[in-house]
């Protein structure tokens, strides 16, 4: 008998009777060095102890494998799936040439359970789930971060580069407007028709800062129409000119005034010149909104994560479920998401940033499910004490029988990798015991609701 299983704490309990008992029950296998021991989400067969040699723990998450922990001898290895009948939560590779006793699941039950060792198998057990927990709700946390960065630098990206394109066209432009200014001045213009010019120069402006609400057939017909004005009027470029005029909302009848205005021979230049000064508003108003679009994301996610303020304030959550909306907003291009806020509803007492990770993860799940395109809702309502936010889809829906553990640590309805199954454990844990609040989910195809019941004070104040 190996000496090191008498003066292992897990054996420490037995007699060597026992223990050898124990032992002599067990097969001896190894294993070479960078095997597969026990595989992430397969079926248990039994439970192992690690005699001799190295194993490393691991588990599979969102496209990594996450380092959970490193085994020496002599310790216990696959129990917590033996003694709960789940799949195995994570993967075992041997680091060396390792040497084990196995159990199959039917002489675990014979020897174990009625064993003094059993005290010491669920105190394993409990210390192996909390660790793993610990990483795993550690790398959930890192990877929401990486999503939500990555999600953050695409809205970003954007706004910027459209300002900055604009920033590079835009000196350009004016040097040509500035040659169609001098090119204006040498066509001797009498008063009245630069008053008529400049008049007009502020009417388009107007025109053009206005939504564009153009069908794209409707416009394509315009523009058409406009450069075929232009092309029986000698001007070869108005193809060109055509788009800015669409949008400034430009109808044939305009451009005859202007030729009556300004007669033929200025006709060309007037036009460039006007094309010109609204594509120089275009690049400005472009710019001027991507700054604005900017800002509004810098907030959002200065919003969203509370940044200096206090953990535990008076908050808004129609405005905490909207600035989660705005970092996710790359995720629900073709999704609609239909709000029902009770406006009615009190601040309330609560970890504004630890509810947005709630908002996250049910908002998360809901768009994974309907898998690019469908409907959430957001409900809202205020009652008595308390107040509920519901968010729901339709989406396939939870299967009945797996309902009842959808907030297990752990457990995930998504494939190996895709999901760490701490989400929604995550999310009751910040609601029930951060909140003294509740989370409860009702689900069939089509319609899945994840609603979220908080205390306006979670310390019952």
């Amino acid at each position: 008998m190996d000496e090191r299983l008498k003066q292992s704490p897990a054996f420490a309990e037995l007699t060597d009777a026992q223990l050898a008992h124990i032992v002599a029950l067990g097969r001896e296998v190894t294993f070479p060095k960078d095997a597969i021991i026990i595989q992430e989400g397969a079926q248990s067969r039994g439970m192992y102890v690690l005699l001799d040699g190295e194993l490393i723990v691991t588990k599979h998450i969102r496209g990594r494998s996450v380092t959970l922990s490193r085994l020496e001898p002599v310790t216990f290895v696959g129990e917590i799936s033996v003694m709960t009948g789940f799949e195995h939560m994570a993967t075992v590779r041997a680091v060396t040439d390792a040497r084990l006793l196995f159990y199959d699941v039917a002489l675990f039950r014979a020897i174990f359970e009625n064993s003094p060792l059993l005290r010491i198998l669920l105190s394993t057990t409990a210390e192996r789930l909390r660790r793993m927990e610990a990483a795993v709700r550690q790398e959930e946390k890192l990877t929401a971060l990486g999503r939500l960065s990555a999600g953050l630098a695409h809205e970003l990206n954007n706004p910027a580069a459209a300002s900055v394109r604009a920033a590079q066209q835009l000196p350009t432009v004016l040097s040509a407007l500035q040659k169609l200014v001098f090119q204006l001045s040498e066509f001797g213009l009498t008063t009245g028709q630069l008053s008529f010019l400049d008049e007009r120069q502020g009417q388009l402006m107007a025109r053009a800062a206005q939504p564009d609400t153009l069908a794209p057939l409707e416009r394509a017909d315009r523009e058409d129409e406009l450069a075929a004005w232009m092309d029986a009027h000698g001007i070869d470029n108005g193809w060109q000119l055509a788009p800015m005029f669409v949008r400034a909302q430009i109808m044939v009848g305009e451009l005859d005034e202007i030729r009556t205005m300004l007669g033929d021979r200025a006709l060309r230049t007037a036009l460039a010149w006007l094309e010109g000064v609204l594509n120089v508003v275009s690049m400005l108003t472009t710019i001027e909104q991507s700054a604005e679009r900017i800002h509004s994301l810098v907030t959002a996610i200065k919003a969203y994560s509370y940044m200096d303020q206090s953990p535990v304030q008076e908050i808004d959550i129609h405005q905490g479920l909207e600035n989660t909306l705005a970092i996710l907003a790359h995720k629900l291009k073709n999704i609609t998401v239909v709000r029902e806020y009770d406006r009615s509803m009190p601040r309330v007492t609560a970890y504004g940033s630890l509810l947005n990770q709630v908002w996250t993860n049910l908002l998360d799940n809901a768009i994974d499910a309907l898998k690019g395109s469908g409907t959430i809702w957001i409900r809202t309502a205020f009652e008595h004490d308390h107040v509920t936010v519901e968010i729901a889809d339709n989406g396939p829906g939870i299967p009945p029988e797996v309902q009842s553990r959808i907030f297990e640590p752990f457990f995930t309805t998504k494939g190996i990798g895709d999901g760490t199954g701490m989400g929604l454990d995550i999310a009751y844990r910040i609601v029930v015991e951060d909140h003294r609040g509740d989370l409860q989910v009702t689900s069939q195809p089509g319609d899945t609701r994840f609603q979220v019941c908080l205390p306006l004070q979670p310390n019952g104040e």
